[in-house]
């Protein structure tokens, strides 16, 4: 089962996930990044180091969440591979506080 990630990455893009990724299966866009569940091995490094728990198992998803497997899947097929830690974004640190995890 892959690794998916969901709505709370959103505004944030805090990758300090692909630098635990041994196959470098996150895609990113300019708001957010996704997996590739066809590179994901699921070893699931990338879920405890997400400081918005925004990584879960696509087993774990909930019934408002379902549609992020899908949405992963399809944008990773046409966005850049993201390989190193970069800056998160600018509303990466109030999303944050949004979110409840200060």
């Amino acid at each position: 089962m892959p690794h998916v990630v969901t709505e709370n990455c959103v505004s944030c893009r805090f990758t300090d996930c692909v630098t635990v990724c041994p196959v470098a299966c996150f895609h990113g866009d300019g708001d957010r990044l996704y997996i590739d569940p066809e590179a994901c091995i699921d070893c699931g490094a990338c879920i405890p180091i997400c400081p918005v728990h925004a990584i879960k198992e696509d087993f774990d998803l909930d019934e408002d969440e379902a549609d992020w497997a899908a949405v992963n899947a399809e944008k990773a097929a046409e966005l850049p591979v993201i390989r190193a830690k970069q800056a998160p974004l600018p509303t990466a640190e109030s999303r944050r506080g949004e979110l409840g995890f200060q």
